[in-house]
């Protein structure tokens, strides 16, 4: 399948668009200042996948110090994927596939060893996705989400070394 997608850093003049996105695809909506504080902070890791000069998708996250969820001793600097999301017309394309690969990358530049991330227990597809990342289960954290429902903890070593090129 031949892609017509693009992916690139965040910038600026994206933020409408991306909190478009945020709004049409996910109940959990952010203010304007969390997105450009994300972008401030870590912008190797704020993503967006555009098509035909338009965001259809992206992906923010934040470096965090903790606890590793695999045998490494001491703190680490883990990657935390805050939010991604693709406008439904655009899901199944390999967008979210190609966001999370890029920031998982752009993690590795502010030396983070960990990406995790919280989902929905309902939310097949992502789970799916996140597994074909490389991304195991850790734990399920109750009553994460607003609504009350479940969140897996999912977790994976860095870097991300799939061979499979991104288009």
């Amino acid at each position: 399948m031949q892609t017509t997608f693009k992916i690139r850093r965040f910038e600026p003049p994206d933020l409408e668009q991306v909190m478009h996105t945020n709004r049409t695809c996910l109940p959990e909506n952010y203010s304007s200042f969390f997105f450009t504080d994300l972008y401030k902070r870590f912008p190797a890791t704020f993503i967006v996948g555009e098509e035909n000069g338009k965001v259809v998708g992206y992906a923010m996250c934040r470096i965090e110090r903790g606890i590793p969820s695999f045998k490494i001793l001491g703190l680490t600097k883990k990657g935390h994927l805050i939010s991604i999301a693709v406008l439904p017309e655009y899901q199944r394309r390999g967008i979210g596939y190609a966001l999370m690969r890029e920031v998982m990358q752009g993690m590795l530049l502010y030396e983070a060893t960990e990406c995790f991330l919280e989902v929905r227990v309902s939310n097949t597809a992502a789970i799916n996705l996140y597994e074909k990342l490389g991304f195991r289960i850790v734990r399920t954290k109750r009553s994460y989400y607003a609504n009350g429902e479940d969140a897996y903890l999912m977790s994976r070593k860095l870097p991300f070394t799939s061979m499979e090129p991104l288009s």
